[in-house]
């Protein structure tokens, strides 16, 4: 992404002097081929958490903005150069468009810390680590097989084929914009789809910096569209569109419910990946110093900011005290900072009204009897400025009924109960209207083999944290969703089965009788 980037598109040196005020950019949409402003007029200001200043401007877009982004998704879909391209052909783009993210991983970094404060090092790591989706997804274009089954009609021949679904609408969140945009982009296109994408409010610019990419890769104009603006208006009219037959959503279950509720009334395809109040439990046999180092990236590496958080940590009683005093000696050393900085290792919230949520759920916690062991405010460093920060929070004495126990925080907050047995340790863990992960560590071979089909989640770690692979499915149980991202579980969720009967006698011996 060089510095002859097109104006007002992230790359763009001139887009960095454009804007109500010096170094405020305006970042346009991407629609069918070429950056557009809003058909509404209307921008959205997001905010730097790091400074708490405005650094871009972001079109806010309406209903006839979507509808011209749907119409050039279907438009590519059912003709043109996407439409006629073989699986093999798909899977070779996709490829080139993996060497092409790879090539501008630390630009789309820079973009992504900007927009969501979280640390270089974890978006520059997510931004390498990319290109393995497109290559793997491109890899498993041409091998999605149909089947000839056998078929008791006598004379008659069947076959069965999987086909592309149509226009994908994708909206995704600010926390990890790119990585969870691509988990749906990856395998829909590999698929054969057509995508619009609408990014988060608060996290776009990284998204629309992706966009250039795909023109840069040579895919055809309409393959891929990004529209930005709110949820009520640019994602509703993107769920209702009449053309888009497939949503895939990652957000709060809230908005999921939402989504899921209106996609329903047009018998759209739907797939959720939803909230989560993650069981993080350590045994007495565990390693306690690596189980110390798997809680704090289970909940603060990325400041609680994630939908898999271990926010819910489950101590066997006989180490709660000798565990605690470690975490916390730990935590007490990690430095706030700017989340571009090597030495930083916990960056701000990343949006303002996220920072109020997470305030008013400590208070909420203290109320409800919890005790404070660490943290428990907004960091009040001057060398922190305005920036977003809350201190890493820690709470004891707390119940599985607790509100901070049973509700997503999305924060550095961390709930501490204790358990005696691993029946109970299991019972707490389940004792949730979530399931999208789990975690626990232990030494001891067979309770790693048999406790994990105990645990009602979509995926459970031991002796480890936080580990994803764009090789291995991901979704929840019960409120965390529906359906699965990532592995080859994720492109069935974008195809159509299909089964062809032939007669090949191509005459009907009595019409009012089935055959």
């Amino acid at each position: 992404m060089d510095e002859s980037s097109t104006p007002g598109q992230p790359g763009s040196s001139a887009a960095s002097e454009r804007g109500p005020e010096a170094g405020v950019r305006d970042l346009n949409m991407y629609i069918d081929g070429d950056w557009r402003a809003s058909a509404t007029g209307r921008w959205i200001e997001t905010k730097d958490p790091y400074t708490n200043r405005v650094w871009a401007r972001i079109p806010e877009a309406g209903a006839a903005d979507v509808d011209a982004a749907v119409r050039a998704a279907n438009a590519a879909f059912s003709d043109g150069p996407w439409a006629r391209m073989t699986a093999s052909d798909r899977g070779l783009l996709l490829h080139r468009l993996g060497d092409v993210i790879a090539a501008n991983a630390q630009v789309l970094a820079d973009l992504e810390v900007r927009d969501n404060g979280k640390l270089m090092v974890e978006m520059l790591g997510q931004m390498k680590y990319l290109p393995r989706w497109f290559q793997y997804y491109g890899g498993l274009a041409d091998k999605i097989e149909g089947s000839v089954p056998p078929t008791d009609k006598v004379g008659m021949f069947n076959y069965v084929v999987h086909e592309p679904i149509g226009v994908v609408g994708a909206i995704t969140p600010w926390n990890s914009p790119l990585l969870l945009t691509v988990w749906k982009l990856a395998p829909a296109l590999a698929a054969g789809n057509t995508v619009v994408v609408k990014p988060s409010e608060f996290a776009s610019a990284s998204m629309l910096g992706l966009a250039r990419l795909f023109a840069e890769a040579g895919f055809p104009k309409g393959v891929v569209n990004v529209v930005t603006g709110y949820g009520a208006e640019a994602g509703r009219a993107l769920v209702e569109h009449p053309l888009v037959e497939r949503i895939a959503f990652t957000g709060s279950d809230l908005g999921g419910a939402k989504i899921s509720e209106a996609a329903g009334r047009q018998f759209k395809r739907v797939s959720l990946e939803l909230g989560g109040k993650s069981p993080h439990i350590v045994f007495a046999d565990a390693d306690i110093d690596s189980a110390v180092k798997g809680v704090i990236s289970g909940i603060f590496a990325a400041a609680g900011q994630t939908c898999m958080a271990g926010s819910r940590l489950l101590l066997h009683a006989s180490i709660h005290d000798a565990f605690v005093e470690k975490l916390v000696a730990r935590m007490r050393e990690a430095r706030l900072g700017d989340p571009r900085a090597a030495d930083t290792d916990v960056g701000p919230i990343a949006t303002e009204p996220q920072l109020a949520k997470v305030l008013d759920y400590i208070e909420i916690a203290k109320a409800e009897g919890a005790r404070c062991v660490l943290g428990g405010k907004r960091a009040s460093d001057p060398r922190l400025g305005e920036g977003w920060f809350v201190e890493p929070t820690i709470f004891t004495g707390v119940t599985n009924q607790m509100r901070i126990a049973r509700e997503e925080v999305f924060g550095p907050l961390l709930s501490i109960m204790t358990f005696e047995t691993d029946d109970e340790a299991v019972a707490i863990a389940n004792d949730t209207p979530y399931g999208l992960a789990a975690g626990f560590w232990t030494t001891d071979l067979g309770r790693a083999l048999n406790l994990p089909r105990r645990l009602r989640a979509g995926t459970v770690w031991v002796n480890a944290y936080r580990v994803v692979s764009y090789l291995a499915p991901f979704g929840g149980f019960k409120n965390s969703g529906i359906g699965r991202e990532n592995g080859l579980a994720a492109i069935h969720e974008y195809l159509e089965t299909k089964s062809v009967f032939i007669n090949p006698k191509s005459s009907i011996t009595n019409p009012f009788t089935l055959q």
